[in-house]
């Protein structure tokens, strides 16, 4: 496994990402190596430090100062994420970012070849890597390479934003297979190399495209919905998850848990509950909206300017509505145990999941999962969300459609016991049958089975080009 960041989750750590969630889950399964940055910032890169725990080994390297600045603060954090997100309003380009973005993935890449074995099968993850397999191409490595983008990619009119574009799809087809969250993330992504007269799209997931082929498709990643509902009950006993249920004094409650991005659709999601509570007055003193919004790229002045919207807008609203018993909106600043959050979600008669534009949202699906079947909560999400595809009894919105999300969340409240167990029994299902399993095993098993078909028809068209070139030699006797 590659990614940007190598985050081990410890047992009462604060919740991790989905991408550190999903890679590490999938590899204690499996056993292998996650290689990439150790978060830390270094006066000089040097070898991999390796640490093992329990069959997963991680293989973490530092960033210096200006890496970190033109790698990660840069190029992919400052033109690839707003642009994938579809805010180019907010994107911006710089080519020193971009030579470092390149540079640090051709660094990385002749780490990594340092502990690469013959058989070894590698699957690298997200944006910060576009390039690493054709670095690793260009260093000799033949083993078999998969990507996995976890966030949404952009309609081709969008990516045309980003100056260096083809460059970065050529790269990308270096890899053997590249996966998306959704069938509209791959159909953006074929678009843009047959609207360009780069390559052809097939009708088995082939594409063949910048004189290589490579299998296209969508892998929808999963989580394990058992071990979360078990989680979640588990948790509920624990000191936050009771302060939390004697404060509210009987009130019902909508969770909702994001990091603290402008892709989430926060300052929306506050004002659809503001109109929330002006079109029903009857709510007041009966429902408050908890909002966990762990920080994020802190040092980053678009997500500096995030943090101070919101907390102005919590205020307002809370002035406007606030009764002396009663606070409309608890926002908190802050991480929490990713079993405890679990916990919490369970409390909740509400999931308010709303972003502007996600790839999967892994939220969505482990609110739903650590519902109790008996007395289940509703789910309002975004119809942006890669995971409104999988979960049909959601109350899917347009999180631009304030309106509209206040009625879903007056309706989630009001709903009867009968549909929200109807609805719940509709999402688990698909919640079980495309596990976090799933995901990996069927990305690897089409990794592995592209990676040796592709083997064997290099090897044919060799011979038959040395078979033609032999012909054509004079003999010895002529």
């Amino acid at each position: 496994m590659v990614s940007n960041r190598v985050a081990p989750i410890q047992e009462g750590k604060p919740s991790a990402g989905g991408l550190a969630i999903g890679v590490l889950d999938a590899l204690k399964e499996t056993g292998g190596v996650w290689f990439g940055w150790s978060g830390e910032i270094v006066g000089e890169a040097g070898a991999p430090v390796l640490e093992k725990a329990g069959n997963v080994t991680y293989a973490t390297v530092g960033l210096t100062r200006r890496d970190y600045d033109q790698y990660y603060r840069g190029f992919s954090n400052a033109t690839l994420w707003p642009t994938f997100h579809y805010r180019n309003d907010l994107s911006r380009f710089d080519r020193e970012e971009y030579a470092g973005y390149m540079r640090v993935n051709a660094s990385l890449a002749a780490k990594l070849k340092l502990l690469l074995k013959p058989d070894d099968i590698i699957w690298v993850h997200d944006y910060h890597m576009l390039p690493f397999a054709q670095e690793l191409r260009k260093l000799g490595v033949e083993n078999p390479i998969g990507f996995f983008l976890h966030i949404p990619f952009p309609v081709p009119e969008m990516m045309r934003t980003v100056p260096p574009h083809e460059e970065l799809i050529a790269a990308m087809c270096q890899y053997d297979v590249v996966g998306f969250q959704t069938q509209s993330d791959q159909q953006s992504f074929t678009d843009y190399v047959e609207r360009t007269g780069r390559g052809h799209f097939s009708d088995d997931g082939m594409l063949q495209a910048f004189g290589r082929m490579l299998k296209v498709g969508a892998y929808p990643i999963g989580i394990y919905p058992d071990a979360i509902a078990k989680a979640a009950e588990q948790f509920s006993n624990r000191k936050p998850v009771r302060s939390l249920r004697d404060s509210m004094h009987g009130r019902k409650l909508i969770m909702s848990v994001d990091r603290l991005d402008y892709s989430k659709g926060l300052v929306e999601r506050f004002q659809a509950f503001e109109r929330f509570l002006l079109n029903a007055p009857g709510w007041h003193g009966r429902v408050s909206l908890v909002q966990i919004a762990p920080p994020t790229r802190a040092d980053v002045q678009t997500y500096q300017r995030i943090r101070q919207n919101l907390e102005g807008e919590a205020g307002r609203i809370n002035g406007r509505f606030a009764q002396l018993d009663w606070t409309p909106i608890q926002y908190l600043n802050r991480k929490y145990e990713r079993n405890l959050l679990m916990a919490l979600f369970r409390l909740s008669q509400v999931g308010y999941v709303t972003p502007l534009r996600d790839g999967m949202n892994l939220v969505a699906k482990e609110y739903v999962a650590s519902q109790d079947p008996a007395d289940p909560g509703a789910l309002v999400l975004s119809q942006f969300a890669g995971a409104a595809d999988q979960l049909p009894g959601a109350l899917v919105v347009n999180p631009f459609d304030l309106s509209q999300m206040s009625e879903a969340l007056e309706r989630a409240l009001s709903m009867p016991l009968a549909e929200r167990q109807a609805r719940h029994t509709d999402m688990m299902a698909p919640l079980r049958e495309n596990n976090l399993s799933v995901w990996r095993d069927s990305f690897l098993s089409d990794l592995r089975s592209v990676a040796t078909a592709t083997s064997v028809t290099e090897k044919t068209v060799k011979t038959v080009k040395q078979g033609a070139s032999e012909a054509r030699r004079p003999s010895a006797k002529a």
